[in-house]
């Protein structure tokens, strides 16, 4: 996948659900806990990401990400920094 393309609420939709099969809306302010995720429905997720996006995704990061929208930042950021090098 091509790190021009920003990461987007969409993407991280169809990985959640790939990954933990929780159906139903994503509200991009909610924490994770109140949708549903757990930890290791997270972490799935995260390897997901890293292995479809082609980056790493820093461990410190992703100890504060809470919701969908603090996760897609960090992703993006990574992203940037990935397309920038």
């Amino acid at each position: 996948m091509s790190t021009a393309t920003p990461f987007t609420l969409d993407d991280l939709t169809r990985i959640l659900r790939d990954a933990a099969g929780v159906t139903g809306e994503i509200a991009p302010d909610l924490e994770f806990e109140l949708l549903g995720y757990d930890s290791l429905a997270l972490l799935e997720t995260y390897t997901r990401i890293e292995r479809e996006y082609g980056i790493s995704l820093d461990e410190d990061a992703l100890a504060t990400v809470r919701t969908p929208g603090s996760l897609i930042e960090v992703v993006n950021t990574h992203l940037a920094a990935v397309g920038a090098g």
